[in-house]
């Protein structure tokens, strides 16, 4: 039999044979409260073009108890391994097909999640079935081109409540659920949520249409919960996407639940969108998480049209469907009337962008538009490219062929394609009509190559300050060794800004828009006139590319980053400074310098948090080991002197208590951390919330300063699941041998943490000033890693073979260590790629260390 790995063929073949007309679920939850497994029954109906064929339905389950096609009784033995349940040459041109099966309820956040919240003790489920994981909870054919409508009935325990992706039923008084049929749909996009949830309701009114919106989380977080600020990204978003998109939001509600132990950050299940509970703030946060979790709301909102409405036919298309989704929130937050985010795109460029050209520079990078082979492929392409990358992209195609004309485009494709699935093909044939552009060199060079090209201005000025050349040149650095690609230069569609310094701020004087082509695009427009202070190429960040300043720029800018007028361009020069540190081209040491020197002028908090944690990592990680502790002690007394002067009860205070308690060292910097910890110190305006509270504590364990009866006292204070995670962590963070031996076996000879207190566990165990306690644990991961990416779920393996590679110990044996393990054990792709790219991190931080150490 197959193993558990559906290819692309075999989909391509079943979905030629089959037509999928509906489905029949019927679950009995209500043994939910104890766990274990629970009762299956599926009625599928489907036709097969071709009498006396044979095919398979998937199915992830601990026992079958039945299974009957058309009538005939099946030997479930003899049918069912792996994950899949043959049909033998039994097929008719109408089939019904039954199966009941026993199914278990995980703890890894794939298939049906069951979580007990330790404050009422009850029990809480939610489904998660992208990629392949509606198979857990019943049997299908599970790919996202076989679409059907879903009919479910659902038992569940009295006093709970279920929602799915058709209106929530009555509460019925036997306990039974019986929702209406689906529109059709792909299997992961199907969902079920059931449990105590607390819930509140409103609608969005538009043109004589009512829909019902809901929001839901366990009702130990209903005080936290911020609905009407939800509700309100909510119908900005209805109003925008039905205005731009011209078509009226497809299904009969819309409900947002906040889930528990949640691995992404949301999902798109039609109607029933299930969101990361922390997401419910119950502690004080920065307008930079207000502003994460609008997008991530507009996000999963998008792909009710882009997604659900219309689905790619396989998952080599995942980009598109992700990056349409991210793309067009981020307008959402920069357009749509009543936003608190129009500088959306600062944030995009500052974040997103930078993830991008972290990951296009991995051996691992792909073209956008990837080679999915199977499901192992899909797994770990979760990532920068079809995400960050994608939507950058999907960014510049919008400029290439204009705004209007772009949506236009997206408004013929949603109405030609409705419940039905598309091809890339669809999505750029609708585009060339309405913009008259060929895309198909434009799709070719971008979306079919891998790498990052890199635009860098080529200016020669006379004597008295008049430029008499510009050209914009274009380079292709080489990939790195095992990518898939060759080095491509693109076309680009990019803005010039030209700008002087005025009152002591750098004020955009002037703007050129332009396509850049080639090697050396010309720029007659700038011919003759006065050279400005500075020169940004990809001003307003309309394409996708690396950008260097020239010598003269670069000056003005290192003196004068902090002073911009507008966040965007500021958020340009930052990510490129951090773009050179990576690349070793500026030393960390200076690029300390170059933040501390502009950080403090910074008004965009999500670039401040962005800087801070790019700043500790530089320290971390690409410093020359002799001088990381003197940077790391620069850093942590600027981020205390930065604590004491912002404003009281700011966003920025907030964000430099963090930062300094991240990195504090001294005997008296950690006395600091103790006092506001028990209260014998304060500083105005800093609330020591819960959460708070945790971040003190956690690095007063990892320095020694706080034992288990301090984490215990702390856990007693926030008996909460969120406290047993941070609690978990802080266990893991202590500086001993014993502390670490224990988490290791926790992790790595158990498998009884949820996912979420194993993603804690393993985030307190790396700990950057523990390298000698971690060296150990490197050997033993390349013992271990293989045996657990083959027993483990896919969730909980790429915790693991992410979060305990050796990152920390950046040293010459770490690479040989690795390319030993590699040669040696032969993993499959997906862990293979794992791997190479976290020593893909390590030969990066030698490199960087080099230039650091040569810099001094």
């Amino acid at each position: 039999m197959p193993g558990t790995n559906l290819t692309r063929e075999e989909a391509q073949r079943r979905a030629q044979l089959l037509t999928v007309d509906s489905y029949e679920i019927d679950l009995d939850l209500s043994g939910a409260q104890e766990g274990g497994t629970y009762r299956s029954e599926t009625l599928v109906r489907f036709e097969a073009a071709e009498a006396g064929a044979e095919s398979f339905i998937d199915l992830v389950a601990p026992a079958v108890r039945e299974v009957v096609l058309n009538g005939t009784a099946l030997d479930a033995a003899e049918v069912f391994a792996d994950s899949r349940i043959a049909l033998p040459g039994l097929l008719a041109g109408r089939n019904e097909l039954k199966v009941v099966a026993d199914c278990a309820y995980t703890n890894t956040g794939e298939g049906l999640h069951r979580f007990v919240d330790p404050v009422d003790e009850q029990a809480y489920l939610y489904t998660q079935f992208e990629v392949p994981d509606a198979r857990r909870v019943f049997a299908s054919f599970e790919q996202p081109d076989l679409k059907a409508t879903f009919r479910f009935t659902v038992k569940a325990p009295e006093g709970w409540t279920v929602i799915s992706n058709s209106p929530t039923p009555e509460r019925p008084a036997d306990n039974v659920w019986r929702f209406e049929p689906t529109p059709r749909i792909s299997t992961y996009i199907t969902a079920l949520i059931a449990g105590p949830y607390h819930s509140v309701h409103s609608t969005y009114e538009k043109d004589g249409r009512s829909i019902p919106l809901g929001i839901y989380c366990r009702p130990s977080l209903a005080e936290f919960l911020d609905a009407d600020a939800v509700f309100e990204v909510t119908r900005q978003g209805f109003e925008w996407f039905e205005e731009k998109f011209a078509y009226d939001y497809p299904f009969a509600k819309y409900d947002q639940l906040f889930v528990p132990e949640f691995n992404a950050g949301a999902m798109e299940n039609a109607g029933a969108v299930t969101i990361r509970d922390q997401y419910v703030f119950r502690s004080k946060v920065t307008d930079a998480a207000y502003e994460s979790r609008a997008e991530t709301i507009l996000h999963e909102l998008a792909h009710m049209w882009f997604g659900d409405l219309v689905t790619m036919e396989w998952w080599n298309d995942l980009w598109l469907n992700e990056s349409f989704a991210t793309y067009t929130s981020i307008a959402c937050q920069a357009d749509a009337p009543g936003s608190k985010w129009p500088q959306s795109w600062t944030t995009f460029a500052n974040s997103m962008k930078t993830w991008a050209y972290r990951q296009d520079q991995l051996p691992s990078t792909h073209p956008i538009m990837a080679e999915i082979r199977d499901l192992d492929d899909v797994l770990v392409n979760f990532d920068g490219i079809t995400y960050a990358k994608g939507a950058s992209v999907l960014k510049q195609l919008v400029a290439y062929v204009g705004k209007d004309e772009f949506f236009t485009g997206v408004q013929a494709y949603f109405k030609a394609h409705a419940f039905g699935n598309t091809r890339l093909s669809d999505l750029l044939g609708a585009l060339e009509k309405t913009s008259g552009r060929d895309l198909k060199t434009w799709s070719k060079a971008w979306l079919e190559t891998a790498g990052i090209n890199v635009l860098r201005p080529e200016i020669a000025v006379a004597e008295d300050g008049t430029i008499t050349s510009f050209a914009v040149k274009q380079e292709a650095p080489a990939l790195p060794a095992g990518a898939k690609s060759e080095p491509t230069l693109r076309p680009h569609r990019i803005a010039i800004g030209l700008y002087e310094l005025q009152g002591g701020k750098l004020v955009r004087t002037d703007r050129i828009e332009l396509d850049v082509d080639g090697e050396l695009t010309p720029v007659e427009a700038l011919v003759g006139r006065k050279r400005p202070a500075v020169v940004l190429l990809n001003d307003d960040d309309l394409s996708y590319a690396k950008v260097r300043l020239d010598e003269e720029s670069l000056r003005v800018v290192t003196a004068h980053l902090g002073d911009f007028t507008e966040s965007l361009p500021r958020a340009l020069c930052w990510a490129s400074a951090w773009d050179m540190t990576r690349d070793g081209e500026l030393a960390t040491r200076d690029y300390l310098s170059l933040v501390l020197s502009g950080v403090t002028k910074e008004s965009d908090i999500g670039v401040v948090q962005s800087l801070q944690r790019q700043t500790k990592l530089a320290l971390d990680l690409y410093a020359a080991p002799d001088w990381r502790a003197t940077g790391l002690a620069t850093w942590t007394e600027a981020a205390l002197e930065q604590l004491r002067a912002a404003e009281p009860g700011s966003d920025h205070q907030l964000s430099w208590a963090r930062t300094f308690a991240a990195t504090a060292r001294t005997d008296e910097q950690l006395d600091l951390l103790q006092a506001l910890l028990d209260g014998t110190e304060t500083i105005d305006g800093l609330a020591v919330d819960t959460d708070l509270r945790w971040t003190l504590l956690g690095r007063l364990a990892a320095t020694g300063r706080a034992d288990e009866k301090a984490i215990a006292a702390e856990l007693e204070r926030d008996k909460t699941s969120a406290g047993e995670q941070h609690a978990a962590s802080a266990r893991a963070a202590r500086p001993t041998a014993e502390a670490k031996a224990e988490t290791w076996a926790s992790v790595v000879e158990s498998d009884k943490l949820p996912n979420a207190v194993q993603e804690a566990v393993i985030g307190g165990f790396v700990q950057p000033d523990q390298r000698e306690l971690l060296a150990p644990y490197s050997e033993k991961y390349f013992s271990v890693i293989k045996g657990i990416w083959e027993s483990r779920s896919h969730e909980i393996a790429q915790q693991i073979a992410v979060g305990l590679y050796p990152v920390l110990l950046v040293s010459q044996a770490t690479l040989d260590a690795t390319d030993a393990w590699l040669a040696a054990a032969e993993p499959n792709a997906a862990l293979r790629r794992l791997v190479t790219e976290s020593r893909a991190g390590v030969e990066r931080a030698l490199k960087a260390q080099a230039a650091d150490a040569a810099s001094a």
